[in-house]
């Protein structure tokens, strides 16, 4: 029998992936939910010129990414004919039951840092698993300092082009709405 796998070959090149790596192992370690990307195991090694190689192996999600199937381009595979409302609804309940594993399941709880349709990925019945921790936090004491309100000390991360409210300075409360 044979397992058809996604690797994700992390580019030693680029500044910070060995961090976006080491946070993933951590993230992929400590989680297990059905609507989150499983690590089959991650590689961190140097080759002969003592070139180093990090890699995780992931599960393979035949249907690709949430974001392929949101914005098609004209030379998509005749198969995909778009989604349904209650493919996109079903697709947001798997998203948000992930979600809230992470945050509020997950001991300790886990800050994915990164949702976005492009790291949502889905097998082939169209389950959706969030992926890519390279930018996940982890809160050992994060129950705390929920309880005493702090804020907190880290910088703006995540995709450019979207600023989460909390970095302005404030969080939204009911009475804005």
């Amino acid at each position: 029998m044979m397992t058809t796998v996604a690797l994700k070959v992390f580019d030693l090149q680029q500044s910070g992936s060995s961090g976006s790596f080491i946070a993933e192992c951590e993230a992929l370690n400590k989680i297990l939910h059905r609507n989150l990307i499983s690590a089959i195991t991650c590689c961190s090694s140097s080759d002969s010129n003592q070139n180093d190689f990090k890699a995780l192996v992931l599960e393979f999600m035949p249907n690709g990414n949430l974001h392929s199937w949101l914005h098609q381009d004209v030379h998509a595979s005749p198969q995909r004919h778009g989604l349904t409302l209650m493919q996109r609804l079903n697709i947001a309940v798997d998203v948000a039951d992930a979600i809230d594993y992470l945050h509020n399941n997950c001991q300790p709880p886990i800050i994915h840092c990164d949702l976005k349709p492009s790291n949502i990925l889905l097998e082939q019945d169209l389950v959706a698993h969030v992926g890519d921790f390279g930018l996940a936090k982890i809160f050992p004491d994060l129950a705390s300092k929920q309880a005493s309100n702090s804020k907190s000390t880290i910088g703006i991360r995540g995709t450019i082009g979207y600023v989460a409210p909390e970095y302005g300075g404030r969080w939204p409360s009911f009475s804005m709405w």
